[in-house]
């Protein structure tokens, strides 16, 4: 797909969902970055519940790195893998306590050294905190991207270097967080609303339907 093309996607999608913003709730840097681990195989409304729970009882990134292991699992059990989630939590609220100044990191070689901590949410954490150019490339972005002809690939590595060629760096982030209301209104896993869908006249796929 040229850039041209993708912006005219782009574009589609700015008029669809206008509030691009992260379906997870946090009021820190390092309150977004815990419920970003806490989201992997669980739905965004499940962690909002949990993370309300969790930071009324740790409201400061130290009081998380020094809670009790048993009392995060305890929270964050609804979640899954609740073990390795917790480690997770409390081994990066240390390290950004210990190594960071308390400040969540704004480049992703930093970031990725973060217990948990892969590119998906990177680049969530560099987009949405510090607005750089970012492709969080989730299951959502990778299905639909592909159903849209924007890329061929499966990997979320190459998925993400794919996207960069041919979106606008500065609307990539806000790209991602549109695809995700979009692949739960229109374009959904099993069964999407091709004839509903108002970008059916740049998508592939539907055209191949007919």
């Amino acid at each position: 797909m040229t850039k041209n093309q993708a912006t005219h996607i782009v574009e589609a999608l700015e008029r669809l969902y206008p509030d691009a913003i992260c379906s997870l709730d946090s009021r820190e840097p390092w309150q977004l970055l815990i419920a970003v681990r806490l989201s992997a195989q669980c739905t965004d409304a499940r962690v909002n519940i949990v993370t309300k729970t969790l930071f009324e009882k740790f409201p400061t990134l130290s009081s998380l790195a020094d809670a009790p292991i048993e009392e995060i699992e305890e929270i964050v059990k609804p979640c899954g893998l609740y073990k390795v989630k917790a480690q997770n939590i409390k081994e990066t609220c240390r390290k950004l306590c210990d190594d960071f100044g308390q400040t969540v990191p704004d480049n992703m070689e930093s970031l990725l050294t973060l217990p948990g901590v892969g590119r998906k949410t990177a680049n969530l954490i560099l987009g949405d905190v510090y607005g750089l150019p970012a492709v969080v490339c989730d299951t959502h972005c990778i299905r639909i991207s592909n159903r849209l002809g924007m890329i061929s690939v499966t990997d979320p590595y190459k998925a993400e270097l794919a996207l960069r060629e041919i979106l606008p760096p500065e609307r990539s982030n806000d790209f991602c967080h549109r695809l995700v209301l979009f692949g739960r209104e229109y374009c959904t896993a099993r069964s999407p609303k091709c004839s509903k869908c108002p970008l059916a006249p740049l998508c592939p796929s539907d055209s191949a339907s007919h």
